[in-house]
């Protein structure tokens, strides 16, 4: 079984920036890709961005290329999601999940975390 716990979610106003971190226990999840995703209040779960076993290749929204960074640190078993310059758009909760293989598929993961609450103010 697999735990995952974020974390790095707040209150922020327009422009500013956030780091939300993703802890992995149970089990390494080294050898998978990982994914975060958001949920905005009435909307269906959209991908935000993902990334490979190993680092070397990530995925990204439309909606977020050059404000946000996704990277992971396999010896903490912990994923992290940079975001900067956030947008009231970008209000969602955030949650990060594990995948089934070891490159990322949108929406092919079989374990994620409840969630942290990102609101960005105007």
């Amino acid at each position: 079984q697999v735990q995952l716990v974020e974390s790095g979610g707040g209150l922020v106003q327009t422009g500013d920036s956030l780091r939300l971190s993703c802890a992995a226990s149970g089990r390494t999840l080294s050898s998978r890709a990982m994914g975060w995703y958001r949920q905005a209040p009435g909307k269906d779960p959209d991908v935000v961005a993902g990334i490979s076993w190993n680092g070397a290749t990530t995925y990204y929204a439309d909606s977020v290329k050059g404000r946000f960074t996704i990277s992971r640190e396999n010896a903490k078993n912990t994923v992290y999601l940079q975001m900067n310059n956030l947008k009231p758009e970008d209000t969602a909760v955030y949650y990060c999940a594990a995948h089934r293989r070891s490159y990322f598929d949108i929406g092919d993961y079989d374990y994620r975390g409840q969630g942290t609450q990102v609101t960005v103010s105007s």
